[in-house]
């Protein structure tokens, strides 16, 4: 065990919460991964293509990549987009050319980047069940004629809840939530443990990071407070100013905070 801040880690439990570990551990925090999201596959692929001729098909995670190009499906002419880094080395990893990447790796990022010149084209969302309607919405109001493929379906797993368990005990030092998902699930595991109040209460004593403004606004609308928000949306940004706040003490520079 690290000498270092005791940090929670939500990633899905796959080789995003190994890496996250290892990331955290090389900063010199003591992680502990407690995994607040299960990837269930939908079966189905985007259907963007010639039958449909869309301008742009969208993708918002590496998830949405790797399970489309596991069954084989190609953006084909298709002007790919992607939401963030991460998600589009996922594209470039498959083979799949990368034509687009907002500077701010949000939904109303994408609608930014994208509003100028969508007006009457075809545009494929493929994404989870838990997307932002700020996404599909902006498109629409863009002129855009918006598909959706849901991909798949995002769970808590039966067993998450080591972290609020240790929140409610005052033993967590930071906490990095990394989608509003996390923070509503990391709540969720905590009151079936009966220490919903008590972890909430733990968890604002600690360093709390969230990976943008829409995970950020999500844990304050359920009483959380968020200290840092990293300037670029990707988990090695946010790990990196989660351990300097906590290293720090939990009185953040707002200057630096993202905030």
């Amino acid at each position: 065990m690290s000498d270092g801040p005791r940090v929670a880690v939500f990633r899905p439990d796959d080789d995003r919460i190994d890496r996250a570990v290892t990331l955290l551990a090389s900063l010199g925090a003591d992680p502990v991964a407690d995994p607040m999201l299960a990837v269930e596959p939908t079966g189905a692929t985007p259907v963007a293509g010639e039958s449909l001729d869309a301008a742009y098909v969208v993708f918002t995670s590496k998830t949405g990549v790797e399970l489309a190009a596991d069954v084989g499906w190609t953006p084909g002419e298709a002007a790919l987009v992607a939401i963030g880094p991460s998600t589009a080395a996922a594209a470039r990893e498959v083979g799949w050319s990368v034509d687009i990447v907002p500077e701010e790796y949000t939904s109303a990022g994408l609608v930014a980047t994208l509003r100028d010149s969508v007006d009457g084209e075809v545009i494929e969302v493929a994404r989870s069940d838990h997307g932002s309607d700020v996404l599909l919405d902006g498109l629409r109001d863009a002129g855009a004629r918006v598909t959706e493929t849901v991909l798949y379906r995002l769970s808590r797993p039966d067993d998450a809840g080591e972290s609020a368990s240790l929140a409610a005990a005052g033993e967590l030092d930071a906490l990095a939530f990394t989608s509003s998902l996390t923070v509503e699930h990391f709540l969720e595991a905590a009151a079936d443990r009966g220490v919903r109040e008590a972890a909430l209460a733990g968890t604002n004593a600690a360093v709390v990071g969230a990976i943008g403004p829409p995970t950020a606004a999500t844990a304050e609308e359920l009483g959380i407070d968020v200290d840092v928000i990293p300037d670029d949306a990707d988990f090695e940004s946010l790990a990196e100013a989660v351990v300097d706040a906590a290293v720090g003490g939990v009185e953040v520079d707002e200057s630096t905070s993202g905030t």
